[in-house]
């Protein structure tokens, strides 16, 4: 690497910055989202009542067999084609590339996330679930002081791997001229004419936010698993 590309590549950290903090963003606000969403989908997929079952079943089918590249599209493309939409309250949001990779985003990881926490809750131990009936909880409250927490502790080492993944989806948001990570990293290496370097330093850069995830997600199993302290 010569001096001039390293003094380019320098210079351009503070737009990788940027680039990773657009990325934080993005990922973060759909993973709450997302968590929001799957619970009640995954509440939704084991009730009793079959149209909840299969409501649930048809919105977790959709988003997982079909690519999250073309569901951004369809969100940030499609929707603008309906007079409707355009006409709607909504359609505020709806044109902005930011919002539209949120919405994206949050829905496909909605859909892995509620099979996940479906896992989780039937792998809560059944003898628990008596053994709070028969102290009085029932309902609501034995769902979220029993089922709940225990299903999400069950959970978390397969919530940690779709954390991880849904980082690495969040480099499509440059596909609808977001200047996230890829973006800034795309725009460098085509001034520059220098592509393995730029790609290089953000794919570092990923590797550093995924090894922060991954030390984040063990550090909270082992404080929600007192065994393995």
């Amino acid at each position: 690497m010569n001096a001039s590309l390293l003094s380019t590549l320098v210079a351009a950290l503070p737009r990788f910055a940027a680039g990773a903090s657009l990325t934080v963003q993005l990922v973060t606000l759909s993973l709450l989202v997302g968590l929001v969403l799957a619970t009640v989908v995954a509440v939704m997929r084991l009730s009793h009542l079959p149209p909840l079952r299969w409501l649930a079943r048809g919105y977790i089918h959709v988003f997982r067999s079909t690519p999250l590249l073309v569901q951004i599209f369809l969100i940030y493309y499609g929707l603008g084609q309906f007079d409707a939409v355009r006409q709607s309250v909504l359609w505020p949001l709806l044109r902005q590339p930011y919002w539209c990779a949120i919405i994206a985003f949050t829905l496909n990881t909605g859909a892995y996330t509620a099979e996940i926490m479906r896992g989780g809750i039937e792998a809560v131990p059944h003898g628990q679930i008596e053994a709070a009936k028969a102290c009085g909880m029932n309902g609501s409250l034995l769902f979220r002081r029993i089922v709940l927490p225990q299903a999400f502790r069950l959970a978390l080492p397969a919530y940690g791997n779709e954390i991880i993944l849904m980082l690495q989806g969040s480099a499509l948001a440059s596909t609808i001229t977001l200047m996230d990570l890829t973006g800034v990293a795309k725009d460098i290496a085509s001034r520059t004419y220098q592509p393995i370097e730029a790609f290089c330093l953000a794919g570092a850069i990923y590797l550093g936010m995924s090894f922060l995830i991954t030390r984040g997600v063990q550090l909270a199993e082992r404080r929600l698993s007192p065994a393995r302290r």
